[in-house]
């Protein structure tokens, strides 16, 4: 049966867990998610407590990032999602994102309305996907890809 946390603190410990296991076995998160054979998006995610793994997942991370068997299930646990405590974001890599949602978040809210009608963009029915590409005018390039269904807003 599938269990739910009601507090977020067990998935945060566990987070600091696998991530000092990650560092002390040198892997990277595409090997994680490799293990898992899942998206490197979606396990990095949940190794960083936002999402469940299933099952087979969640044995396979913990035994290549040498945790036991309680993590394992914890890994299982659909989390209380949210890793961002309240306020602008310090961090100068989320704070980023935060900015580019302060610049850009009405121009998306417009054109997401303007070609879908009233409604949103889901988080959960979602992919992600993150890229490096080369700069033409020199450097490297980072292409996010946000792709979330879209549910438009019933009236009832």
């Amino acid at each position: 049966m599938l269990q739910s946390q009601f507090d977020p603190a067990a998935r945060q410990a566990l987070a600091v867990e696998a991530v000092a296991a990650k560092t002390r076995e040198d892997l990277s998160w595409q090997e994680i998610a490799d293990a898992a054979g899942l998206s490197v998006a979606f396990v990095t995610a949940a190794v960083l407590g936002q999402h469940p793994l299933p099952a087979p997942a969640a044995r396979a991370v913990a035994a290549l990032l040498g945790l036991d068997d309680d993590a394992a299930l914890l890994l299982e646990t659909v989390p209380t999602r949210g890793s961002i405590p309240g306020g602008i974001p310090t961090d100068p890599t989320i704070y980023r994102f935060h900015e580019m949602l302060q610049v850009y978040g009405t121009t998306l809210k417009a054109l997401v309305h303007e070609q879908f009608g009233d409604g949103i963009i889901s988080a959960i029915n979602f992919k992600l996907d993150v890229r490096k590409v080369a700069d033409p005018d020199g450097g490297e390039r980072a292409v996010i890809t946000l792709d979330g269904k879209y549910l438009p807003t019933r009236p009832f």
